[in-house]
């Protein structure tokens, strides 16, 4: 049953990254990011994210996913407005992927892999996988150390085999 966010105490909601290389528990920086919040639970909800992959990978830095187009192109439809804030983005940290435009985030996100502190202040960080979550982190390591090859735009990060998200569960704590 879906939850009613609006009325939801973000900082008791969790989302469960489902991958066939395990799941990742994110918690989320519900004072930093509401609206952002707001919107990647109703589209989890909802099972947009359903069998979606990680289309860019690039050990060290990220792991991106959420494009419906499975390419990097695709949208939601509608663009958030940004929630830039003071988090530092360090391993573990999930942030909104966006265009040149910095209001022009809607599905897509990345997590974090290594420190990514240049995108401080220019991406919208939402969440969090715990550090001390080893389970978390270690579906995170297979992922971003899966094989990579040329993507269209040349860079070397499109993943030779794909890194599929099963689902994304929301769970709000009691």
């Amino acid at each position: 049953m879906p939850i009613d966010v609006d009325k939801a105490d973000l900082s008791k909601v969790r989302a469960h990254i489902d991958t066939p290389q395990g799941t990742m528990t994110l918690v989320f920086f519900a004072d930093k990011a509401p609206e952002t919040i707001k919107n990647f639970v109703k589209l989890a909800d909802k099972g947009f994210y359903n069998n979606l992959a990680f289309h860019r990978i690039i050990r060290e830095f990220m792991i991106q996913g959420g494009c419906p187009k499975g390419d990097g192109t695709g949208d939601a439809g509608y663009k958030l407005k940004a929630e830039f804030n003071d988090t530092h983005h360090g391993k573990g940290v999930i942030s909104m992927a966006r265009a040149q435009d910095p209001n022009s985030a809607g599905c897509q996100f990345f997590i974090c892999h290594g420190d990514a502190g240049f995108l401080d202040r220019q991406y919208t960080a939402f969440g969090r996988i715990e550090p001390s979550d080893a389970a978390s982190m270690a579906a995170l390591e297979k992922i971003a150390n899966a094989k990579v090859g040329r993507g269209a735009g040349g860079e070397m990060s499109k993943p030779v085999e794909r890194m599929a998200i099963t689902t994304i569960r929301i769970e709000v704590l009691a």
